[in-house]
């Protein structure tokens, strides 16, 4: 999270206060709990990255750049600022967004990077291990790729050679949480990308997702987003 505008606010996460100022941003590791907290005297604006758990994986030839920041706190760097700021006017003045791909993968590269600056080299590798069993990496691309099936989890876990008990053990010990958790956060991305970018009906985007009925995804939407998928569409549309 980069302040773009307005007064100094703060983000707490896992207890540790950022300041969020024209100097300092913020950033939040997955699954890590944290609230944003407005200073009083003006409006604020915020440049705030949604990074997927996947994506780093997805974009890296190495799994030492799975997604886990060093600290929350980053320093505004040169390069970090010019990254801010040709996003920002992107965004805001509608320019050419053909750039949008490089640019978000520049500051999210330079801000995982200066996130582990000046940490002990050991402590670096220690947060990397994590990442580093093979079966919970593939059990993650399983996951991602079978999003629209009915996937038991005893199945999936007999296709990372684990036993379910060993693997949600060894799920959690890794990822922070349960594969349902996770499998229901992917789920819930996919869901809103569907409902913002394309024109399917929320019948068809449940059935998509691996839903029995337009009515169990609904709950699980709603459960998961805090609102019915049809009202988020029209929300989302209209702002």
């Amino acid at each position: 999270m980069f302040l773009v505008d307005g007064p100094a606010a703060t983000l707490v996460s896992d207890d540790k206060i950022c300041k969020l100022n024209a100097t300092q941003a913020a950033a939040v590791s997955p699954w890590a709990p944290h609230s944003f907290h407005e200073a009083e005297g003006g409006d604020h604006v915020c440049l705030v990255l949604y990074i997927k758990p996947m994506w780093f994986l997805e974009n890296s030839s190495s799994a030492q750049n799975a997604l886990k920041f060093g600290r929350a706190e980053l320093e505004v760097t040169a390069e970090i600022l010019g990254f801010v700021n040709h996003l920002t006017a992107l965004l805001l003045e509608n320019e050419d967004q053909g750039q949008f791909d490089t640019l978000l993968f520049g500051l999210t590269k330079a801000s995982f990077d200066q996130s582990w600056s000046n940490i002990d080299s050991t402590a670096r590798l220690n947060a990397f291990n994590r990442f580093s069993d093979f079966r919970v990496r593939r059990s993650l691309r399983l996951i991602q790729e079978r999003m629209g099936e009915d996937m038991e989890m005893e199945k999936l876990a007999r296709s990372v050679g684990l036993s379910r008990p060993h693997f949600f053990k060894l799920f959690k010990q890794y990822m922070g949480v349960t594969p349902n958790v996770y499998m229901n956060t992917l789920r819930s991305e996919r869901a809103i990308e569907e409902l913002l970018g394309t024109d399917k009906s929320v019948t068809d985007i449940a059935f998509d997702l691996g839903f029995s009925s337009q009515a169990s995804f609904t709950r699980f939407f709603s459960s998961n987003v805090g609102i019915a998928p049809s009202d988020y569409r029209r929300v989302a549309h209209v702002t």
